[in-house]
């Protein structure tokens, strides 16, 4: 071998080893860091003070779906006390719970990761998962003096690029994912106002996107622990699997569970409208 093959085989070895140590970082990082954003102080004051417009909301609701109860009683004599009485215990249930089962199924889910990505290594590997080490591991395939596949230096840094692009997008993707679920809390409030009146369109579509979220958390990072552990034996099987990881949330939204935080524009006007009008009818009366 070489003076320049050898000085090439340490900078590669060099370059592999910043980047287990960054694999080892980002993974320590990834699994909860959304989860500890909720146990900041004023994250918790962000929480309550939605609660409370959540509140007002639903009062502001309940005091316009009885407006409606009696101007349709007075124009059609009919009065249908389970239709109203129904859309204001599910409210009531709502807004008790908006800003807290969110939070507690959005850990839930993180904790549910963690252990089955723990369990599914000891089936498969069987000892404890460390995942520093084998992150050191499933990389150690591309080092030259280990590994028993090609010795081409450029399809090894390919795959190496490769790698660190499904880790790198999936930590980006579970740092934001905190910041979503709280602007979901906070767009799930204004749905708390069509609630006592029976319009439940809205908030079951907020119900699908927090669910979906808790989804995509639990199975991007699985897919992405799970490929690195089949990287492996299989290296281009492994990338797969992890290039997978970042498609879940496209998935899940063919399937009705939309990670987006998307506000309903005609539910926003319709209720505006029908305030409106109600407003006029009573002026008018």
């Amino acid at each position: 071998m070489s003076v320049s093959d050898t000085i090439w085989e340490k900078f590669m070895s060099f370059i592999y080893s910043m980047v287990y140590q960054a694999l080892a970082d980002f993974f320590t990082l990834m699994t909860e860091i959304g989860a500890n954003l909720f146990d900041l102080d004023w994250v918790k004051a962000a929480l309550h003070f939605f609660n409370l417009f959540g509140w007002g909301l639903f009062i502001a609701g309940f005091v316009v779906a009885i407006f409606d109860t009696a101007i349709e009683y007075q124009t059609m004599g009919r009065l249908n006390i389970k239709k109203q009485v129904l859309p204001f215990l599910y409210g009531l249930l709502a807004v008790n719970l908006f800003t807290t089962v969110p939070v507690e199924l959005f850990r839930f889910s993180v904790n549910l990761q963690n252990t089955f990505v723990k369990d599914l290594a000891n089936e498969a590997i069987g000892m404890n998962l460390d995942v520093q080490y084998w992150a050191h591991q499933s990389l150690g395939m591309f080092n030259p003096a280990t590994a028993g596949m090609s010795q081409n230096i450029l399809l090894e840094l390919l795959m190496i690029i490769c790698l660190g692009y499904c880790v790198i997008k999936c930590f980006f993707s579970n740092i934001k994912r905190g910041g979503i679920l709280l602007t979901q809390i906070a767009v799930g409030s204004f749905y708390l106002f069509s609630l006592p009146r029976g319009m439940t369109e809205g908030f079951t579509s907020w119900c699908k996107q927090i669910v979906a979220l808790c989804f995509t958390t639990f199975m991007q990072t699985t897919l992405l622990m799970m490929g690195l552990i089949t990287m492996q034996s299989h290296a281009l099987l492994g990338l797969g699997v992890m290039l997978a990881a970042n498609e879940v949330p496209r998935i899940a939204q063919h399937f009705g569970l939309d990670t987006s935080t998307r506000f309903n524009a005609m539910s926003a006007v319709h209720t505006a409208t029908t305030a409106i009008n109600l407003t006029r009818a009573i002026a008018h009366k």
